[in-house]
């Protein structure tokens, strides 16, 4: 196993044990009704129920979790010639490694949505919880992590550009 997949495999763990764990504590502390959409002043404007938070973040994990999961099951039974992809019939040449790489890229995916989505918990429970006196603006630092992670996510599938080198020529 290479050290990208490794890397990959066990942040798509860690992200999930993270969202998990952040739901979990999120819900405890959240007050009956939670601040979600604030003004420029940062005062509260609208209020959700925090059973409505909690089956929404729980349906959008599950669809990440779960979609995706079923897409990388589905990635080697997939014709290479059907692939949105440069170069498919040297990629088809190297099956093994296209796998990888698309497989990699999926995990990361699915950790970056699960880590904006873990991140974005603790923020909203923080910002609602009376012991901590931090507002809406000491986390604008969650947009600026997740659009980097967004970014690196849709700059991962450049190295299929390169085609591979043939085991040969190593």
């Amino acid at each position: 196993m290479k050290i990208g997949t490794f890397f990959f495999k066990v942040w798509r763990w860690a992200s999930v044990l993270l969202v998990i764990g952040a739901l979990v504590w999120t819900y405890s502390l959240f007050p009956e009704m939670v601040a979600v959409d604030f003004s420029d002043t940062g005062l509260a404007e609208r209020y959700v129920n925090k059973e409505h938070i909690f089956y929404i973040v729980m349906g959008l994990f599950l669809v990440n979790n779960v979609l995706i999961a079923g897409l990388v099951k589905q990635i080697p039974n997939m014709d290479a010639a059907h692939l949105p992809i440069l170069k498919r019939d040297v990629w088809a040449k190297h099956r093994e490694e296209l796998n990888e790489h698309l497989t990699n890229w999926l995990f990361c995916l699915m950790a970056v949505i699960n880590t904006i989505m873990g991140f974005s918990l603790f923020a909203l429970a923080t910002i609602n919880s009376d012991n901590f006196k931090m507002d809406v603006f000491d986390f604008s630092w969650i947009y600026y992590v997740g659009m980097a992670l967004l970014i690196v996510v849709f700059l991962l599938p450049i190295r299929l550009f390169w085609t591979p080198v043939p085991k040969d020529r190593i």
